[in-house]
């Protein structure tokens, strides 16, 4: 079966999809539609393959590397192997490769400006970020540690690898940003090299931690952004559905995090 709808339609045709019992549902699309598909999808099925439709491609990036659609599809068809996908969770929202919690979530977008060799506009969207973080710290607790307070939390979903003796946790990250120039700099940090050696980083492996506000918390789930309550629980959902990649692996990006 083959589906081509509008952005109006997608949430209706992938409620028929998942429900009509398909082996493998096949998505190209932006992150939005990804990951309303992946939130439908179970260990049970569909197995998904989510080929990259949109602009930032978070989860085919994870799955495919920097394979263009065509690319993945073909690779996939002529070696395919089942990767179990991990994920997180925060109220009925589900995200499967990262989630930025609290009003710094702006740094996200400057980070693209700095990848893309615009460092004004990152220098803008850092101060933006600590402007509207301003008066906005965000309590958090990660489990098993005292609570504390930062900017911003994220919350990565790493793919499990093939051995299944493994342990794959949530990684998450507080940050504790100062000024402008934290700011400006994590961006560079976090579009060129390893953000987590940064010193406004705090960083630990977990199942579970907790979040919290005096006002809704603005997130982006996936490249999506969404306005939860004041205080959330983010827990690890493990083996929340399965994906279809290729054998082979991609030459690996940037780090995509």
């Amino acid at each position: 079966m083959v589906w081509d709808v509008a952005g109006s339609e997608v949430d209706r045709t992938l409620d028929a999809a998942t429900e009509s019992e398909v082996d493998v549902l096949i998505l190209l699309g932006g992150d939005g539609t990804i990951r309303s598909a992946a939130q439908r999808s179970s260990r049970d099925g569909p197995l998904l393959m989510p080929l990259p439709g949109g602009t930032m491609n978070m989860l085919p990036k994870a799955l495919y590397g920097a394979r263009a659609w065509r690319q993945a599809l073909a690779d996939t068809l002529e070696a395919p192997v089942i990767q179990p996908v991990h994920a997180g969770q925060v109220g009925s929202h589900r995200f499967f490769v990262a989630g930025v919690f609290g009003s710094a979530s702006l740094l996200a977008e400057a980070r693209e400006s700095v990848r893309e060799g615009d460092v004004m506009g990152a220098l803008g969207q850092g101060v933006a970020a600590i402007r509207q973080a301003l008066g906005h710290e965000l309590g958090y607790r990660f489990e098993g540690e005292a609570a504390s307070k930062a900017e911003a939390v994220v919350v990565l979903c790493p793919l499990p690898p093939q051995e299944a003796d493994i342990e794959v946790l949530l990684e998450a990250a507080a940050i504790d940003i100062e000024g402008a120039g934290d700011a400006v700099r994590l961006a560079v940090m976090s579009a060129f090299r390893d953000w987590r050696a940064d010193e406004t980083v705090t960083h630990a492996r977990l199942g579970s931690l907790e979040i919290s506000s005096d006002d809704p918390i603005p997130a982006i789930l996936d490249g999506e952004r969404f306005t939860l309550g004041r205080c959330e629980r983010v827990t690890q959902v493990r083996e929340a559905f399965y994906a279809l990649r290729p054998a082979t692996e991609a030459k690996p990006e940037r780090d995509a995090s």
